[in-house]
């Protein structure tokens, strides 16, 4: 296993690496705290936190299996070079499990409090149901031949293609009502100061190895922190920019209507939008 060429820059990746932890971490606090003082979820999207919830349960895995499995980290040094550095760092590992916490906390949020008449899609269960289904078909292929790195690359992409897909069904709804009110936007900066902290980690590593393998070698890190940054300007934009009143313009009924079933077929869908 490699060690570092230079004690300054590994105080420096260790730095970056909490600054991340700790403006991801904290970045989940401002929703729960809204949702709190407000008693209720509506402006949040219920298909956001869904999907939230399966990334960070797949980057999860994905850590801690790399982090703690000498076994998969041997697959990882005979694939890249023992000379390498494994490419997940503690601060990483604490990072997901807090964050697989904090977002099924905010799910609960969702299940008590006032949510007016949106519900969680048909769609977003059916993708969470097919990537699930993905790694569990995946595990009993690994099994035979103990492809464990293999495996855990499955989860990291997962969590990439989930770090794509969640934002999106937020950002359709602040556009749709042209608002941000009961998204908070402290979770947005925080994330975008972890986003670029965590590039900066991988930077220093980088730098001190003499090698650029730490990026490709975990690319769902690296296309992690360059989708949220993405989504964070968009968001940024929405609440400063489009919507600085953040003043909901949709029918007040959002407000009025009571709870109701959380899943929300496709046919009521489309009678809605008639």
């Amino acid at each position: 296993m490699a060690s570092w060429n230079s004690f300054p820059l590994e105080i420096t990746y260790e730095t970056f690496g909490w600054i991340a932890f700790f403006s991801w971490s904290i970045s989940f606090y401002p929703q729960v705290f809204l949702n709190f003082r407000r008693k209720s979820v509506i402006g949040l999207n219920f298909d956001f936190v869904l999907l939230n919830l399966t990334k960070h349960s797949s980057y999860m895995i994905y850590n801690v299996c790399l982090y703690f499995s000498p076994v998969i980290q041997q697959q990882y040094f005979d694939k890249y070079g023992s000379g390498q550095m494994i490419p997940v760092a503690a601060n990483d590992v604490a990072f997901s499990i807090h964050a697989v916490l904090l977002t099924a906390i905010t799910l609960f949020q969702i299940v008590i409090y006032e949510r007016g008449t949106q519900k969680v899609s048909k769609i977003s269960i059916g993708i969470v149901f097919v990537v699930w289904l993905i790694a569990a078909i995946c595990f009993f292929v690994a099994l035979p031949s103990h492809s464990w790195l293999w495996l855990i690359s499955i989860f990291n992409a997962i969590q990439v293609f989930m770090t794509v897909v969640k934002y999106i069904p937020q950002a359709v709804m602040n556009f749709a009502r042209k608002s941000t009110d009961g998204f908070s936007i402290g979770n947005i900066l925080l994330d975008f100061t972890g986003g670029l902290a965590n590039y900066a980690q991988m930077a220093v590593q980088s730098i001190d190895q003499n090698s650029w393998v730490n990026f490709y070698g975990n690319i769902g890190k690296t296309l992690l922190s360059l989708v949220s940054i993405i989504f964070d300007i968009i968001f940024m934009c929405q609440h400063y920019v489009l919507y600085p009143d953040r003043k909901a313009t949709v029918p007040s009924k959002l407000e009025q209507e009571g709870r109701e079933p959380l899943v929300k077929s496709i046919d009521e869908s489309a009678s809605e939008n008639v």
